[in-house]
């Protein structure tokens, strides 16, 4: 069994842990919904695509000692969750006041898809790598599941093949759920509605990553 890159046990162990993460509704997965309802589901996918390669430049960090980082620049992590925070929180506040505008109700179900200019993958990258929960993750929850007496590197590989599996699945279903909803933007009332809705569950993301530091 030492040969093997993780304990079996152990996996199967982390794996169940990484369930229940991946799904608790948290910043990354509602920012899912919040793009799929605003911007459709091709936007979801990019978006789910930029998250995780945030993880993948978290798990690099932890594979360069993200604990030891943590402990001697904890300001530096703060302050980037804190500008994470404020730019999801932005995001939040555009929606909610392109939804208050007397002119939206007017507008036809393709025109306020012509709004939304910034790319959804960046958007994604930025509510990811600003996470608190991804902090907490690498530097509380992933130590205890590796093996200081085998290799790091195939650990890490092996670990991240499974937080990012159930993570591009959970956020693509929250995220399409909430395109679903998005099919019903021809009613200008139902438009205006999920606009406010949209800001609220950006605003509340960002409120979750602030209420994590």
């Amino acid at each position: 069994m030492s040969s093997l890159p993780v304990d079996p046990h152990l996996y199967l162990v982390f794996l169940g842990v990484m369930a229940v993460m991946a799904v608790t509704p948290g910043p990354a997965n509602l920012f899912s919904v919040a793009t799929g309802m605003e911007r459709g589901r091709r936007s979801v996918l990019l978006a789910v695509a930029g998250m995780n390669v945030a993880t993948l430049v978290w798990f690099g960090a932890a594979a360069l000692g993200l604990g030891a980082l943590v402990a001697a620049f904890p300001q530096v992590f703060r302050w980037v969750a804190v500008a994470g925070a404020l730019y999801v929180a932005w995001l939040g506040a555009s929606a909610i006041w392109k939804a208050m505008r007397p002119s939206v109700a007017a507008e036809p179900a393709d025109a306020a898809a012509v709004h939304v200019r910034r790319p959804a993958f960046i958007d994604g990258f930025m509510v990811q790598i600003a996470n608190p929960k991804a902090v907490l993750f690498f530097t509380a929850v992933l130590p205890p599941f590796l093996d200081p007496a085998r290799p790091a590197a195939p650990q890490l590989a092996l670990f991240a093949v499974a937080v990012i599996g159930m993570d591009v699945l959970t956020m693509s279903a929250y995220g399409l759920g909430g395109a679903a909803l998005a099919r019903r933007m021809s009613e200008p009332r139902f438009r205006r509605t999920f606009g406010l809705f949209v800001g609220g569950l950006l605003l509340t993301a960002a409120g979750l990553i602030v209420s994590r530091l």
